[in-house]
């Protein structure tokens, strides 16, 4: 069974169930999950409003860096679904998965996927502070 199970940038809500059905696996000893969520600041300004917006080659720069870090860990299953458009204070943006043999296997995996996913895929917020002032970031938090 391939390791990647599941994968995805999507507009409608994310699911933390179905992100941990796809990397359950009983030759996994250690699973790991990391959600990121809409925070009420950045840089100790109020923010009020985040939109993501992905460039058309995303899903792809997604797939290229799961493969990177089944190739490079250990591990039994990976996800990784990311929200664009407009989220509000609480809403997921990321969720990522990983299972492994070990637990150490599965954090150093899922950070390494985070990480990458972070600085890789071509995903970008805009966020809207409370004194109406906006900016954009290279990629997800």
């Amino acid at each position: 069974m391939e390791a990647i199970r599941l994968l995805g940038i999507r507009e409608t809500p994310l699911s933390v169930d179905e992100v941990l059905a796809a990397v359950g696996d009983h030759a996994a000893g250690g699973t790991t999950l990391f959600v990121g969520t809409v925070r009420d600041h950045d840089h100790g300004r109020p923010v009020t409003l985040l939109s993501y917006s992905a460039h058309p080659s995303a899903e792809d720069a997604l797939r290229r860096v799961a493969e990177k870090v089944a190739a490079d860990h250990p591990l039994t299953a990976l996800a990784a679904v990311h929200r664009v458009g407009d989220l509000r204070l609480g809403d997921i943006a990321v969720i990522v998965a990983v299972a492994a043999p070990h637990r150490g296997g599965a954090f150093e995996a899922s950070r390494r996927l985070i990480d990458d996913i972070k600085s890789e895929v071509p995903i970008w917020k805009h966020q809207v502070f409370a004194d109406g002032s906006a900016e954009w970031v290279g990629a997800c938090d």
